[in-house]
């Protein structure tokens, strides 16, 4: 079965934590905090918030104060541009990666279920925005704080 892999899970976890704690703008987090928070070595956020960099969707506040914070609101941040930050295109078999010529492609059946799967699961993954995983996150939080009571 298809699953992303860590770096694409952790990669939206520490993006959440930055949409969570209002990271947009001025406000920076530590990679220590999220680390911390989120249960996750400090060396590979070091090494996913590269990519996240790269794909312009955190910067970097030097100084007191200083971490990462997201380049956008957390409503303009879908989870498909995350995971292609970090995973790279997200196809559930080579044969449709961009520029793949597999030669059974034009009688291939198996290559149409593929590739609307594909598109199925990008079009999901470009819905969901950040602000709509804090929402998410909100409403969990709110039922087990009520489960705690």
């Amino acid at each position: 079965m298809f699953r992303i892999s860590t770096k694409g899970r952790y990669g939206t976890r520490l993006m959440l934590n930055l949409a969570l704690n209002y990271c947009y703008g001025q406000k920076a987090r530590s990679l220590k905090e999220v680390a911390e928070e989120e249960d996750i070595s400090i060396r590979y956020l070091e090494q996913i918030i590269i990519p996240l960099r790269v794909h312009h969707l955190v910067k970097s506040i030097r100084g007191a104060g200083g971490g990462y914070t997201l380049t956008r609101s957390p409503a303009s941040i879908t989870l498909s541009q995350v995971l292609l930050a970090v995973e790279g295109n997200c196809c559930l078999t080579d044969c449709l990666e961009e520029g793949s010529q597999c030669q059974r492609m034009a009688h291939c059946t198996a290559y149409e279920i593929w590739k609307e799967a594909t598109r199925i699961m990008k079009e999901y993954f470009d819905s969901v925005s950040l602000e709509d995983m804090v929402k998410m996150a909100q409403k969990k939080s709110k039922r087990k704080a009520r489960k705690l009571k």
